[in-house]
Order: C-alpha cells, then structure tokens, then sequence
C-alpha cells in the first residue's frame, strides 16, 4: 500500500473525538470498490461477514466473529458510488462513524476513510485495526484471500501512538 509497512494515518483532535484520516488510491475503478464496501459478498473477503443496506437510515451489521464484536448501527451517509457513512459501534457504546469516500481518478479510485474516535479510547488501537482491514480490502480487490495482517496492525498501532500522544504534549504546550 505504501513504502512504510502500513498506511499513514493523519490524527487530529476535534472536542471530545480524534479522527484518523486514511487516503489510499487503488487500482481498481470505483463501482468495485463500492461493491466491496457496501455488498455481503465484498465485505466479508476484507472486513467481517454482515450487510450495509443500501440507504440512509438503512442498517450496518458486520459481525467480527473472532472478536466476538458484533457492529449493529445504522447508515447515516449514503451515496452510491461514492459516500458512505456509519457507525462501527456495538449496541449500547459511543458512536464512532466510519466515513468512506470515493473519487475516481481515470481507471483507479482514491478511497478516504475517517474514524472517529471517542478522545478517552485508544484511538491509535482502532486505526491500526483500519489500517490493516484497509490492508486486506487491497488485497481482496485485487483476487487475493486477505487473512488480518497482525504484524500490521501491531507496527501501526506502536507508530499511530506515538502520533496521538503528540497530539496531547502539543495540546498542552498550546
């Protein structure tokens, strides 16, 4: 995906929420990718098994079977082929919205995701875990059985900490 073993992520900090910023451009056109983001089929090659119905209001299932998280939210943002928007949380738990937006440049697609994090939960844990899924739907697109790259996700999250722990020392110091 990048010349560092996983994606760049951009932090920033807005009240009581941290987004995390992902841009990656892929080389497949859009109405893959948002079959990918948005259709059963597609979704369970790199992210969980579950549905997206496809309308705002619609509901958002995904069910992390390994974790035992079970994401149950509704789409908030929807328009096909290139918005959408909804919450990765459980029932019961703070919203954190996942904003997926696509733009087609000639045959490729430039995919941004943005993750919003609760400021008191460990944000660069929940980023690395997109970097990684991010890693896997990369390789889904392009035919290959994506397995959740630990290594990844654990190089990140180290790095996406330090990152989120300088947002703090340069709040203070501000």
């Amino acid at each position: 995906m990048t010349e560092s073993a996983f994606l760049t992520a951009r932090f920033t900090p807005a009240g009581d929420t941290i987004h995390a910023d992902f841009r990656v451009t892929l080389d497949n056109p859009l109405e893959e990718v948002w079959a990918a983001l948005t259709e059963p089929q597609g979704l369970a090659r790199w992210l969980a098994p579950g549905e997206i119905e496809p309308r705002e209001g619609g509901i958002a299932r995904l069910d992390f079977g390994d974790s035992g998280a079970v994401i149950d939210s509704r789409v908030t943002a929807f328009s096909p082929p290139r918005l959408l928007e909804y919450s990765w949380s459980t029932p019961g738990e703070p919203l954190r919205p996942l904003r997926w937006s696509l733009e087609p440049i000639g045959p490729t697609t430039v995919l941004s995701l943005r993750l919003s994090v609760p400021a008191n939960e460990d944000a660069a844990r929940a980023a690395a875990g997109f970097a990684a899924h991010l890693e896997m739907l990369q390789a889904a697109l392009m035919g290959a059985p994506a397995r959740f790259p630990f290594e990844v996700f654990k190089a990140a999250r180290d790095a996406y900490r330090d990152q989120v722990a300088q947002l703090w020392t340069a709040d203070v110091a501000g």
